[in-house]
């Protein structure tokens, strides 16, 4: 036997309970699948006990029959054109069974009937959960239900095994249970094993817990887990129906390690996977788009179809609730008063309402598993970060060094010097003060994170246009003069090292930011890519810092300019909606869900009007920047030609600045 338990008054009073009126409504689903799983194992237990037409193992046999009578009476529960049929199959098999025919005919001949209950009630037989079940939930499970009988390791000898008859099983034997897959497993924990005093857990455990559980009682008889796992079995949805041989015949049994790698797909366990969260979600909006169009029809199913949307979303619940406790407890409540709405007579008014709300949590909850940069687009927006801001303050202290010795004032460079060192300093003391309010703010964590991000967006948005600004030489010229020039005539020691500061901080106040912005955006995970951008973008600007001051190297202004420009811009958009989605997040802003709307969380894209119209403003202000720099200011220099004068001073900073680094 392969689990052992047993007993029908629970089934009994499941199928007793359901209804039998002509054109009642409610759920087949499930009394489809007990039907199927329960002939299925009945099969199962038939090919262990019967080889040769000859009886092998007598309790597996019997067991088989059990299983096929307990399947006769469930099919009596169906409806009349999926049921009449079923029980005739069921009574061609009983006959099979008592002739000692060959399993694999009992087998194809139970295959048949669930084919064919499945297109008569046009339902799923085997609903496979999207995401991998919990190991660690399954091994909670079963050291609380399961380990009384079959043990703590399943060796079938628990404190509570001694007196029963048939002893229970061996669940660590690999060699007998090579043929069961983690959905064989869960039909037995689901409708029990009759004969045996194994209960059915189907009125007990959620299917969560009955899939988690399931899977752990598969690799109690595995060895540790090694080797790499290839991706064509990494799905749970894929390897769920697959027994150990099964799974050894894709990875090809003649390679070394094979109950090993086994047990490493068995144990497989991804995080909250973006891609499956995503599916669970859209399968949960298609479940409630149904319950609506119900509700709105006066269907009594309405009520059913809601049940089964709030139980989709269970697959991903504990992975939203580990991450937002709040939110999670939101959404189950919407889901409740959704049921309730229903069931009390759905008005169109209270149904739009709920669907608002559940719209915008589930929106919530996708963002909060699916959503995220990856690592190579952190490591990329992490590296430009690095370059574009030291470049600029190279460019700048450069300048102003060139200019000094020129004009015979070298000996002021350390003036410079101070003021960049001071800039530094509280560059980094602006990063200790921007963490510390975070620490100690935690429950306002998502408003601080969305406040920072929409500042970084005016910061990046601003910085993007001023480049813009500054394309051509001759702007870059008069911005560098406009600095230093009075700086230097002026005397004053302090005047020149605060011009050095205030071009160096403002560099720095801005990496801090939109670093800070960087890490909110990449989370726990994305910490180490950003930390990796930074660290080789500081490896090349020593470089071009050497080439720049040693070796003579210029660095062209225009195409510098050009692309920091609309790579800053880029960064302006994508944090202006994580911001606003953020500020949604701590309940500072309020959430309007659009259904047409786009969803592209690696832009910052997200289909609530918030965010979108935020992004809007960002584009209308960019088409502005570019008429305005491109069209109407070189029109406007050309009819006001203004004056330049060639004092003598400005011609020698003229020529200064045409040898500085590029």
């Amino acid at each position: 036997m392969i689990l052992i338990g047993g007993i029908f008054p629970l089934l009994l009073m499941a199928a007793a309970l359901i209804p039998q009126q002509a054109g009642q409504s409610y759920d087949v689903a499930p009394q489809a699948r007990r039907v199927a799983a329960t002939a299925q194992l009945a099969a199962q237990e038939y090919r262990i006990g019967v080889a040769g037409g000859k009886i092998v193992a007598p309790a597996e046999v019997e067991e088989a029959r059990l299983f096929l009578l307990e399947a006769l009476r469930s099919a009596k529960a169906l409806p009349r054109h999926a049921g009449a049929p079923a029980i005739a199959a069921l009574d061609s098999v009983i006959q099979l069974v008592h002739g000692l025919a060959d399993p694999d005919t009992v087998a194809a001949r139970v295959r048949t009937l669930s084919s064919n209950i499945s297109e008569r009630l046009g339902v799923s037989l085997d609903e496979i959960p999207v995401r991998t079940p919990s190991l660690a939930r399954g091994a909670e499970i079963y050291r609380a239900e399961c380990a009384g009988c079959h043990g703590v390791v399943g060796g079938g000898d628990g404190p509570m095994a001694s007196g029963l008859d048939p002893a229970p099983a061996n669940l660590t034997d690999r060699e007998a249970l090579s043929d069961q897959s983690p959905l064989d497993y869960f039909r037995r924990i689901s409708i029990g094993v009759v004969g045996t005093a194994m209960p059915a857990f189907e009125h007990r455990l959620p299917a969560d817990d009955r899939w988690a559980v399931a899977l752990y009682s598969t690799i109690l008889r595995l060895p540790v887990p090694e080797g790499e796992v290839p991706p064509a079995l990494r799905s749970f949805a894929t390897t769920g129906k697959m027994s150990d041989l099964e799974l050894l015949d894709a990875l090809d049994a003649a390679a070394p390690g094979g109950p090993a790698r086994v047990a490493a797909i068995r144990a497989v366990q991804a995080t909250p996977d973006g891609a499956a969260s995503a599916e669970v979600l859209r399968l949960v909006r298609n479940q409630l788009d149904s319950t609506y169009a119900q509700a709105r029809l006066g269907d009594p199913a309405a009520g059913t179809t809601a049940f089964d949307a709030y139980m989709t979303f269970e697959q991903v619940e504990r992975s939203v609730r580990a991450q937002n406790p709040a939110l999670a407890t939101e959404i189950e409540d919407a889901f409740a008063a959704l049921r309730a709405h229903i069931a009390g007579g759905a008005s169109p008014g209270g149904l739009g309402a709920l669907s608002a709300r559940l719209a915008t949590g589930l929106e919530r909850a996708e963002r909060t598993l699916s959503d995220g940069l990856s690592p190579l687009n952190l490591f990329i927006q992490s590296f430009l970060i690095m370059l574009r801001e030291g470049l600029e303050a190279i460019l700048i202290v450069g300048a102003l060094m060139t200019f000094l010795v020129k004009t015979g004032a070298g000996h002021r460079r350390r003036e410079v010097n101070i003021g960049v060192g001071a800039a530094v300093v509280a560059s980094l003391l602006t990063a200790l003060a921007l963490e510390t309010i975070f620490r100690i703010s935690p429950a306002r964590q998502e408003a601080l994170e969305g406040i920072t991000m929409i500042l970084a967006t005016v910061v990046l948005f601003y910085v993007s246009y001023w480049l813009l600004s500054k394309m051509e030489v001759v702007k870059w010229n008069h911005f560098v003069k406009s600095k230093v020039q009075h700086a230097v005539t002026s005397g004053s020691a302090l005047a020149l090292a605060s011009a050095a500061f205030l071009a160096v901080y403002r560099e720095g106040f801005e990496t801090v930011l939109f670093y800070k912005a960087l890490f909110l955006a990449g989370g726990t995970s994305g910490a180490m890519s950003v930390v990796g951008g930074m660290l080789v973008g500081s490896v090349v600007l020593v470089g071009v810092y050497l080439g720049m001051h040693r070796f003579g190297v210029r660095l062209p202004l225009k195409p510098f300019f050009g692309f920091t420009s609309a790579f800053l811009y880029f960064m302006a958009f994508v944090f202006a909606g994580n911001g606003v989605a953020e500020l949604q997040e701590g309940g500072l802003v309020t959430t309007t869900i659009i259904s047409w709307g786009p969803r592209l969380p690696a832009l910052g894209i997200y289909p609530t009007l918030e965010s979108l119209a935020a992004q809007g403003v960002l584009v209308l202000l960019l088409l502005i920047a570019l008429i305005w720099t491109f069209g109407i200011e070189p029109r406007r220099q050309r009819r006001e030609p203004v004056p330049v004068p060639v004092p003598e001073p400005r011609a020698e900073l003229d020529h200064t600045l045409e040898q500085a680094p590029r």
